[in-house]
């Protein structure tokens, strides 16, 4: 990177694709994970996957490992996956289920609240309360669970406080995980959120998404002045009066986060080839089945679909300067059966097959910047507000957390 990052930043033109570093650059990427991804809160499991005590699962982000982990008690707690005693990894597998986290190498143990129960041999001045594991920020949001790897987190009340009514009444806590897939996105992660924030690319990139997803930019972009159509505004306020908060909210530092209940195609009822229900045993408390799909996104790491049948999350997790890894669940009820309530190909195969596209699109977005006579260029100011959005809202937060003279450049 031969230009200060800050510089690069200050100088980004609103309206434009931002400059080429920002999506090939490793020292930018670095920056991206320091300033961004170590510091903010990051969705990573929906609660639904931690289904027994000692269920857990292990992320990597960026240099960090944590081990996810649902305690006696219910509760599931966040630890970085590195022993007290000489580092070692605790847990190597990806997930799994155990009676305590014991460390391989000298079998330190540890109880799945991470308090220190066990080390042998370490004399009679040994002190194991001061050496429990080193715990990770978690929160449980209605049945998502999030994350913060810094020492201080953000606050989280905020985001909490009006993201919750929204996600109650889908009852994540009676789901299951149905099914779940990852794929590595041979892009820049800011460049899966971009073509995530549009459906400008929709109606030539995904036939089997568009007989239910509306092509209708308002949708799923963001008006520049706030303002809500009154086709949709009667659909708020329809689903409102059934007892499903609806009404379009944006909020956090630049705009971080979005909910909305969004209308789908006309006589569409779910993510299905043809527009009909998934799942017959609904997910929640949705009593409207043409409710249409909670849409919630939360920056740098999900965005999510909840609808009367079922729910979708996506987390996205940047591996490399331009590699992205994204996970989709696909939470059904937890009474709901296999082949009885929904049928597994029919369940998954359109966001299966979108993802797929997505990538494609991603890697051949990558592909084209990584030539140097890419330049930015501009946004449709009808089908790209929520693009824009979203690349504000990145250099906005990029120049508040790298310090006092990014504040001033800003």
């Amino acid at each position: 990177m031969s230009e200060p990052l800050v510089d690069l930043l200050s100088r980004r033109i609103p309206g434009q694709s931002l400059d080429r570093p920002f999506y090939t650059d490793a020292d930018i990427y670095q920056q991206d994970l320091e300033t961004i991804w170590y510091r903010e809160w990051l969705f990573a499991i929906p609660a639904a996957q931690l289904t027994k005590t000692g269920a857990y699962v292990q992320m990597t982000i960026g240099i960090y490992n944590i081990v996810l982990v649902r305690g006696a008690d219910g509760e599931i707690r966040g630890f970085h996956n590195s022993c007290r005693h000489r580092g070692s990894v605790l847990c190597k597998a990806r997930d799994g289920v155990v009676a305590k986290l014991v460390c391989p190498y000298h079998q330190w143990t540890y109880d799945l609240d991470g308090k220190l129960m066990w080390a042998r041999d370490m004399g009679p001045d040994f002190d194991p309360s001061k050496h429990n594991l080193h715990p990770v920020h978690t929160r449980n949001l209605a049945g998502l669970i999030y994350i913060c790897l810094a020492k201080d987190a953000p606050d989280f009340e905020e985001f909490a406080k009006l993201a919750h009514p929204y996600l109650e009444v889908h009852d994540l806590s009676n789901a299951k995980v149905a099914y779940s897939s990852s794929i590595i996105e041979n892009g820049n992660w800011k460049l899966v959120w971009e073509n995530n924030r549009e459906c400008y690319h929709c109606a030539g990139t995904h036939p089997a998404l568009c007989r239910s997803f509306p092509l209708d930019p308002d949708v799923v972009g963001v008006a520049a002045d706030g303002s809500v159509p009154p086709r949709l505004q009667a659909h708020y306020d329809r689903c409102e009066a059934a007892g499903a908060p609806s009404q379009f909210a944006m909020a956090g530092y630049a705009g971080q986060y979005r909910l909305a209940r969004m209308p789908l195609q006309e006589n569409a009822l779910s993510y299905t080839m043809d527009g009909k229900a998934a799942v017959t045993k609904p997910l929640g408390r949705v009593t409207l089945p043409d409710a249409g799909t909670l849409l919630k996104f939360h920056y740098p790491t999900t965005w999510n679909h909840f609808l009367p049948d079922h729910s979708l999350t996506f987390r996205v997790i940047p591996i490399g300067p331009m590699q992205t890894e994204v996970t989709t669940f696909w939470l059904v009820n937890k009474d709901a059966v296999e082949g009885v309530d929904y049928d597994m190909k029919r369940l998954t195969e359109v966001w299966i097959a979108t993802n797929d596209e997505d990538r494609e699109i991603v890697e051949g977005n990558q592909w084209g910047i990584n030539s140097p006579a890419y330049t930015p260029g501009p946004y449709s100011p009808l089908q790209e507000d929520g693009v824009e959005q979203f690349v504000d809202w990145y250099v906005k937060t990029m120049l508040r957390n790298l310090g006092p003279q990014a504040v001033a450049a800003e």
